[in-house]
């Protein structure tokens, strides 16, 4: 599943993932591969990524804390979510 994650700022991060994992605003919430399309608010909290050799933009790697090899976290303020077929599109402060 491809997840792009855009900020006021620039296109934080752009690729293939295994899962990911956001702060909603009725709780948190986890999107895996061939998901029902959903779009929701989100609140402030951590967006988990999960997937293989995931690669950011150097300028932008020091925004994300990284959990293990192939897990970051990335801490948001609030946000805006839309996943369809299978490609998740992020707007996050």
């Amino acid at each position: 599943m491809i997840l792009e994650i855009v900020s006021p700022e620039a296109t934080l991060f752009s690729g293939e993932v295994t899962s990911v994992s956001v702060p909603g605003i009725d709780g948190e919430f986890q999107m895996l591969s061939n998901h029902a399309p959903i779009v929701s608010l989100l609140t402030k909290g951590n967006i988990k990524i999960v997937g293989n050799n995931l690669a950011f933009a150097p300028q932008f790697e020091s925004k994300f804390d990284k959990i293990d090899a192939n897990t970051f976290y990335l801490p948001i303020e609030f946000g805006t979510l839309e996943l369809k077929d299978n490609k998740i599109n992020i707007l996050a402060n």
